[in-house]
């Protein structure tokens, strides 16, 4: 089957490998229908993440039928269709148990193998899913396609972030970054009931997309998010920052944008050795700084009534749509932030 696979720096090829099979009475496979290009993809395309073996099939996000199931798979059935969060979880260790399914003991990550263990990704014809009946959710029939795939990822990251914010009605709160996931953040934010909801970012498309779902856009260049944020908080400085960025850089302005006492609450993957500020800095702020990974299995199953509302134009932060042939020139879209490129959907 055809699959886009790593092989080194900024070198995505469309690829002839294997089909997956079953290899646990847990596992089921999947034909994929959509797979997302995400953007802890590009820390990996930029081997800002090192230790992916090359031949890696990419991406942990997809939307898909079942074509085969083990022998112990209870939930599932030939045809389901199906959603997916990145990992995959057991449901019923420790951490499942209480909502921490991103930290389940069985649990891997799509699209990561190094040293020749780990799990091929999604962008691909077809899938391998271990641990089925607790990973994947069947998509209802009211739910697109895209919208599913949403939740797997973007949407319950985004949630996820503004949750640990704690946004209230009554505070001042700056998104930090309005790819997929600052815009979901954005989402999550009025929610939550947000009413002083900025976001950050230096590409007008993204910029657009903020305001259209509600929050005050500020140009990062062209404005002084700083200055924005002192002038309409008084001084202080913003109740909670939302960094969907995940470099040093958004880092240090995070820092620079939150109160004394504020939260800083981080949903970008970082690959930074280093903390961008200090043991000092964070104890002379009272700061409360939250970052990890996504429970995604916990939150697609709660987002489900937030997709069904329609509130929110959700499937906006899609703006190419490509087969799976296309797969690397989608790469390079995403990221040199081509042609108001936000997120890349592909169909095997």
């Amino acid at each position: 089957m055809q699959a886009l696979t790593w092989h080194g720096r900024e070198d995505i090829r469309l690829t002839e490998v294997p089909e997956p099979v079953i290899q646990e009475d847990g596992d089921v496979l999947v034909e994929v229908e959509l797979a997302g290009i995400c953007g802890s993809d590009l820390h990996v395309y930029h081997e800002r993440e090192k230790g992916l073996d090359p031949g890696t099939v990419m991406g942990h996000e997809f939307v898909g039928r079942v074509v085969e199931t083990g022998e112990r798979v209870r939930t599932l059935r030939r045809e389901d269709r199906v959603f997916s969060p990145f990992t995959t979880n057991c449901g019923s260790c420790w951490f499942c148990r209480r909502g921490l399914t991103c930290r389940c003991t069985q649990g891997q990550l799509f699209g990561w193998v190094a040293g020749g263990v780990g799990l091929q990704g999604s962008q691909a014809g077809r899938v391998r899913v271990p641990l089925a009946d607790a990973t994947l959710k069947q998509l209802p029939d009211d739910l697109h396609a895209e919208e599913g795939l949403l939740l797997g990822d973007v949407l319950s990251t985004g949630v996820y972030c503004a949750e640990r914010a704690e946004v209230e009605a009554d505070g001042i709160y700056v998104v930090l970054g309005c790819g997929p996931v600052g815009l979901m953040a954005v989402v999550g934010a009025l929610e939550r009931g947000a009413r002083d909801l900025l976001a950050v970012d230096r590409l007008p498309a993204r910029l657009d997309l903020a305001k259209k779902l509600g929050a005050r856009p500020v140009h990062l260049t062209e404005d002084d998010p700083v200055a924005v944020v002192r002038q309409l908080s008084h001084g202080r400085g913003a109740d909670a920052v939302m960094e969907a960025v995940g470099s040093p850089q958004a880092g240090r302005l995070a820092l620079e944008l939150v109160r004394p006492g504020g939260i800083i609450s981080t949903a970008g993957v970082h690959t930074a050795s280093r903390m961008p500020f200090s043991p000092v800095e964070a104890y002379d702020r009272n700061l409360t700084y939250r970052t990890g990974r996504c429970p995604a299995r916990f939150y697609m199953e709660r987002l489900l009534p937030l997709v069904r509302s329609r509130r929110y134009p959700l499937r906006d932060v899609i703006s190419h749509r490509l087969p799976l042939s296309q797969g690397v020139e989608g790469y390079r879209l995403f990221a040199e932030r081509r042609d108001g490129c936000t997120k890349v959907v592909l169909t095997p």
